[in-house]
């Protein structure tokens, strides 16, 4: 073992590679959040709640239908997507024409009404979702120690971000998202269904965040609080990358949770606020974010 600004090399790689999976669920969820507000200027506050419901979905589906960790990857975003599609019809549909802080109030509220929900059936512990029986165990790189699940999350993670921003940034139906967001009426007239697609579009954001549930199950357990307790550093790496921007979602993101994990070395006292720091000093010098558009 050698030491590395007088830290073993154990405990900062360690640390480095928390702060990497940190950064893959900061991503994705910040990504999300990215998605909708980009597509349809919604400040989604229930996304952290949607984060948990796909982690409850995932123990759901294990515990009484017997499907594993393989095919809650799959099914899981489906159904919180069904669910924030629902959300979108029977709710947001009606505030697209008004101010950011009607859709931040009412998802801030479905937040408070889902998470209450699951408080009060499961209570505030968490739930044991155990590892695949296909990532268990790890491998020793010599100077650390890298857990096979873990690696996995970061490179699956990084893969979806950057399948989402090719798909948004350099696709046809990318574009078509992105002009039904400036000029509605002109896609109309090439026979598209922009509300059809807005709805879809939510619904897409909404299952990756839970996909970040399911994948996040075997880390951090099951728990009504697992979404509260992210959203607020979710939504300042999504201030500090820009609001709206795909790529500055997936780079602040993974960022941030590498400077987290290296704060928790050097200043762990720090290690708290410093994302909020860095969020402010941004705000300062660049009010739009680090990607986003300036008026």
């Amino acid at each position: 073992m050698f030491e590395i600004f007088g830290v073993p090399s154990q405990a900062l790689f360690g640390q480095l590679l928390l702060g990497l999976i940190n950064g893959s669920f900061y991503a994705l969820l910040s990504l999300g959040l990215a998605v909708i507000f980009g597509m349809l200027n919604i400040i989604n506050f229930a996304h952290g709640a949607q984060y948990m419901l796909g982690a409850f979905t995932a123990f759901f589906l294990l515990q009484y239908l017997g499907w594993n960790y393989w095919v809650s990857l799959l099914v899981v975003p489906i159904i919180v997507g069904i669910v924030g599609i629902i959300i979108e019809r029977l709710f947001l549909q009606w505030l697209y024409k008004l101010d950011h802080l009607y859709g931040l109030l009412l998802t801030f509220g479905l937040a408070l009404v889902i998470e209450g929900v699951f408080r009060n059936y499961f209570g505030s512990s968490g739930l044991p979702y155990r590892v695949p029986d296909q990532l268990a165990g790890g491998r020793n790189l010599g100077f650390m120690y890298l857990p096979n699940y873990r690696g996995w999350v970061i490179a699956f993670s990084l893969v979806v971000c950057l399948a989402t921003w090719f798909l948004i940034e350099r696709t046809k139906l990318g574009a078509y998202l992105r002009a039904a967001t400036e000029n509605p009426t002109l896609v109309r007239a090439f026979g598209i269904n922009v509300p059809r697609m807005i709805t879809l579009t939510y619904g897409f954001g909404v299952g990756l965040a839970g996909l970040a549930g399911v994948m996040a199950a075997p880390i951090y357990n099951v728990s009504p609080q697992m979404g509260s307790n992210l959203i607020i550093i979710v939504f300042a790496v999504v201030v500090i990358g820009g609001m709206g921007s795909i790529m500055g979602a997936i780079v602040t993101g993974f960022a941030l949770g590498l400077i987290e994990g290296l704060t928790k070395v050097f200043f762990p006292e720090a290690s708290n606020t410093a994302i909020f720091v860095i969020m402010a000093i941004v705000l300062i010098i660049r009010p739009a974010g680090l990607f986003g558009r300036t008026a």
